[in-house]
């Protein structure tokens, strides 16, 4: 993705080098993040997430998460 933009719900952000989630949820401005196998959990540093694909590109792919 090439401008920075804040997470949205649906999105495929990376939370960590090499680590990418789903935005699910956000509750008081927090991003709920899922990944495969792993439960929902509040993102601990939202500022540092990087939206990898939106959920319009993610749906353009086919993505079935």
């Amino acid at each position: 993705m090439s401008a920075e933009r804040r997470p949205q719900v649906g999105d495929e952000v990376e939370y960590g080098r090499g680590r990418r989630a789903i935005v699910t949820d956000i509750r008081n401005g927090v991003p709920y993040l899922r990944a495969a196998g792993l439960k929902e959990w509040p993102a601990p540093d939202p500022g540092a997430l990087r939206v990898s694909r939106t959920r319009a590109e993610r749906i353009a792919d086919g993505d079935p998460r």
